[in-house]
């Protein structure tokens, strides 16, 4: 397969999963938890790309990904969710981006851009006076267990995205020498 091609199943396998993570996961978390996780696949696979294929690719999916949440699900300021996928996948990558990345520095990525990315939202939306509550209380009631479930989602598709995204870098950076 062609370095396009790959990318173009990236931004395909990205959207199906946005389309998934709207439509399949709220029928699989329990009715107690659903103001409590707010799950993101999409950036979990962001973040992957950060560390496996470069910091600049996961900032553009990021931007775009994150447009695309603000627009379907949170339409009260367009943009707070773009800026907070990009820049912490960005940030992300530039600190961790490590050829053979292992799963406890991949879980800890998962880990601190789930933290970054929330604690991003809640200073965005705490300037525009869209959340009441301090963030210690939404750290406690829904930042840590949308990271645990981030932490469990990422243990899943760990070796599946791993391998896929060496071997697109593998295969850029063939084309590059040839």
């Amino acid at each position: 397969m062609t370095v396009n091609t790959r990318k173009s199943l990236l931004v395909l396998s990205l959207f199906l999963v946005f389309l998934l993570e709207s439509t399949i996961l709220p029928w699989l978390i329990p009715d107690g938890w659903q103001m409590r996780i707010v799950p993101n696949l999409v950036f979990i696979l962001i973040l992957f790309v950060s560390v496996y294929h470069h910091r600049h690719t996961a900032l553009i999916l990021g931007l775009s990904f994150g447009m695309l949440h603000d627009i379907v699900f949170y339409g009260r300021i367009i943009g707070g969710h773009s800026f907070a996928m990009g820049l912490s996948a960005y940030l992300l990558g530039l600190i961790f981006q490590i050829p053979r990345a292992p799963l406890p520095l991949m879980m800890t990525v998962l880990l601190l851009g789930s933290l970054v990315q929330d604690s991003l939202l809640f200073g965005i939306y705490s300037v525009f006076s869209l959340n009441h509550e301090p963030y210690n209380w939404a750290l406690l009631h829904y930042m840590l267990p949308t990271m645990l479930f981030h932490f469990a989602a990422g243990l899943l598709l760990y070796v599946p995205v791993r391998r896929q995204l060496e071997q697109l870098k593998l295969n850029s950076r063939k084309e590059e020498n040839s």
